[in-house]
């Protein structure tokens, strides 16, 4: 049975040698990053453990300009435990946590061209926001991470179910 609980400092470690296995997609930030996000945000940013493995981990954040908005920077399944619901638990709790602080929605990013993550938002009932224009049937918005980083954005609203 997989268990979700808030990001543990103790677990920093396996995150972030987790985030490693999505390159090049997934790119794990540095130790003290887990390390502050288990302390500073763990209510947004949790893991999913079965049996004390690491089967995942959802990094997200409520925005400061918008807080009607919660920004999920990345989600990891362990390839071990893929298409057994993980993501999906990850997702909800980040959802629920957003719903008691009466946000709207979730969203988040991904290349264009990773259509393993296009089908994955969509699948758990994100959409894809229209952009600026269209690669391969996926909306990009031009920019949208910095100059020349060019993304998928994808919303989830709070009040509906996955």
């Amino acid at each position: 049975m997989v268990i979700v609980s808030p990001l543990r400092q103790e677990l920093t470690g396996d995150v972030e040698r987790l985030m490693a296995l999505g390159e090049p997609y997934v790119r794990p930030r540095t130790s003290s990053d887990y390390w502050l996000y288990a302390r500073l945000f763990s209510s947004t940013c949790a893991v999913a453990l079965e049996e004390g493995a690491l089967a995942g981990a959802v990094i997200a954040f409520r925005s400061q300009d918008d807080p009607a908005d919660v920004y999920v920077q990345d989600v990891m399944t362990h390839p071990d435990f893929r298409r057994r619901g993980v993501a999906r638990l990850l997702l909800d709790s980040v959802r629920a946590r957003a719903a008691e602080w009466g946000c709207r929605r979730l969203y988040l990013t991904s290349e264009p061209e990773n259509r393993a993550a296009h089908r994955t938002w969509l699948t758990l009932g994100f959409r894809n926001v229209p952009g600026e224009r269209e690669v391969d049937g996926v909306q990009v918005t031009a920019d949208f991470k910095g100059p020349g980083k060019d993304r998928a954005v994808y919303e989830l609203l709070v009040n509906r179910r996955c």
